[in-house]
Order: C-alpha cells, then sequence, then structure tokens
C-alpha cells in the first residue's frame, strides 16, 4: 500500500519535472511579502527524487550526501518514514544533543535542504506512542528502512544568512542563478 501511496505522490508531482528557463536577475533575495503579513513568498517548479535509506545509515548524513551529490540548492522533505534504533535530537530551546536509545517510527520528517544549510525537524514515537521531536542531528540510525520523498525547487536557491532579532542563521530565498554549460573555444569547434 505504501509503495502504491509513493507511486501515486510521484504521478502527481511528475508535471512540475519539467525544466523551464531561468532567467538572470538581480543579486538580491526574493520578497513577495503577501498583504496579510510580512512573510516573503516564492515559487519553483518541482522535481521529486525518491529514495530508500537501509539499516544501520544515519538519516541525516545521507540527506546532506544527498543534496550534495546532486547539487540540491533548493529543496524539501515531502515526507518520510520509517524506523530507528538510535534517535538523536536537539530539543526545543537546548544546547546539545538529547540521544534515546530503543525503537522508533518515525512518524514526521520535515524541513528544507540545500547545499548552503539544511534546516530539519524530526518527530518518532516508542513502543508506547509516545512522540519526541526536535531538530534532526546527525546520530539518527535506521532500524529497519527510512523511505524518502525529497522536492527541489530549481528556480530558488536557499541560503543561511543571519536573522539580527536572535543572531541565528536563517532561511533565506534567492532567485536560481542559472548555469551555463562550458562553453568550447574556437580551435575545439573546428574540430
Amino acid at each position: 500500500m505504501s509503495r502504491l501511496l509513493l507511486v501515486y505522490l510521484l504521478l502527481l508531482a511528475a508535471p512540475g519535472v519539467a525544466q523551464t528557463a531561468v532567467k538572470p536577475v538581480p543579486d538580491v533575495p526574493l520578497v513577495d511579502p503577501s498583504p496579510a503579513s510580512d512573510a516573503a513568498t516564492a515559487s519553483s517548479p518541482l522535481r521529486t527524487y525518491a529514495l530508500r535509506l537501509k539499516p544501520g545509515q544515519d538519516l541525516r548524513r545521507e540527506l546532506l550526501a544527498f543534496a550534495q551529490a546532486h547539487g540540491l540548492r533548493a529543496a524539501c522533505v515531502l515526507t518520510g518514514v520509517g524506523s530507528l534504533t538510535t534517535a538523536t535530537l536537539r530539543l526545543a530551546n537546548q544546547e546539545g544533543p538529547t540521544v534515546y536509545q530503543g525503537h522508533f517510527e518515525i512518524v514526521s520528517l520535515v524541513g528544507t535542504l540545500s547545499v548552503n544549510g539544511s534546516h530539519l525537524h524530526l518527530s518518532v514515537a516508542d513502543s508506547t506512542g509516545r512522540t519526541l521531536g526536535g531538530h534532526l542531528l546527525d546520530g539518527n540510525l535506521i532500524y529497519t528502512t527510512a523511505e524518502l520523498v525529497i522536492g527541489e525547487l530549481p528556480a530558488l536557491d536557499f541560503r543561511r544568512e543571519t536573522d539580527p532579532t536572535f543572531g541565528y542563521q536563517e532561511l533565506v530565498v534567492w532567485p536560481a542563478v542559472p548555469v551555463s554549460p562550458p562553453r568550447k573555444s574556437p580551435a575545439a569547434r573546428k574540430k
């Protein structure tokens, strides 16, 4: 059943997979505040990736490695389920990690992914149904599987910049800078 749901989700996202040309834009963040708030908004087509992690792999490390390997400049976790033997979280308003040992079901995995910095949150449930959640840190080890769908926003570039309000590195959304293929020299074109 979960495989059918995954296929269905991928088919729904398929129209957004087509590449669109990205026009050069000024070197300023995308800011389009809605009239009702100060929220900045931006839009992009969506390209999806589905992957499965195996027992013993580290959830966060694998997500960050995937982002690096695919050059993801703006992406998000669309869905993530699975199980862990170790859950390592930074709880709300805490400095360091809290480590939990046992068997846990991943009930939610959300956040932004980018080669410029990621921000991921994880919720897990133990065998009694107690749910824990916080910032995803290294040290979340897969028990049986982790099934993930990642969405890439190719027209955008996620960056982390210091927000003076609290001093944290927060998300700033920029337009993607198009990457041009390398040009052949005139001598190379004659061959």
